[in-house]
Formats: C-alpha cells, structure tokens, sequence
C-alpha cells in the first residue's frame, strides 16, 4: 500500500498542477470570476491531498494498518469527487453538481480522521 498511495499522490500532484495551469491559462478567459473561483478551489484541495498521501503512504510505511490504509483510501476517493464535482460544475455550469461536493468534502475530512486515529493507535 506504502507505494500505491505513493504513486498516486504523484499522480494526483501531476495532474494538479497540469489542471492549475489550464485552470490561469486555459479557462481564465472562458470562466466567469466566479467559476474560475470554483475551479481553483478544486485545484487547492487536489493539491492538498495528493501531499496528504504522501504523509498516508509514510504511515502505512512506518506503523502499518488498516485505518492508515483507509484514509488513503477516503484521501482518493474525497479528491475524486469533491475536486471532480468543483471542476465539473464550473467548466459546465450545471449547478447540482454542488450538491455532490459535500460528501467529497467528508470522505476528505474522514481520511485525515483516520490518519490521525491510525498515528494514535501507532504510538
């Protein structure tokens, strides 16, 4: 697990940035201020997260568990759906796609959650 989560938190890195640089260059002149707002948020929590597995992949590296595994696991999916519902609904416009990113936002806070539970039960 140490290194799927690795690997994906270098991809989820890479493909952040690339996303951050279409966002400035590709959409500025497409988005309204608002949406273009939305869009950069998305690219924020991407980006937060994908350094979140990193610090999941040194967990399971260091104290192995199930927990650690799982907030991985809610680490993907949270980036997933709420930066996949934030990109979404600002390069389409179609507006209940926030009503999807809430749950994106809990399966992130879960997975920091379950990171911290699996460093407590490590110590």
């Amino acid at each position: 697990m140490t290194r799927t989560f690795a690997i994906t938190g270098a991809l989820f890195a890479f493909v952040g940035v690339a996303l951050g640089a279409f966002g400035a260059h590709g959409l500025k002149a497409k988005l309204s201020p608002d949406m273009l707002a939305v869009f950069e948020t998305g690219v924020r929590y991407h980006m937060y997260h994908a350094f979140g597995l990193f610090a999941v992949a040194w967990v399971i590296d260091r104290w192995p568990s199930s927990t650690a595994t799982a907030a991985g696991w809610l680490m993907v999916a949270g980036v997933v759906i709420f930066s996949g519902s934030l990109y979404i609904l600002a390069v389409s416009g179609i507006r209940w796609w926030g009503a999807v990113t809430p749950f994106g936002g809990i399966a992130l806070l879960a997975g920091w959650a379950a990171l911290g539970i699996a460093l407590y039960k490590a110590s």
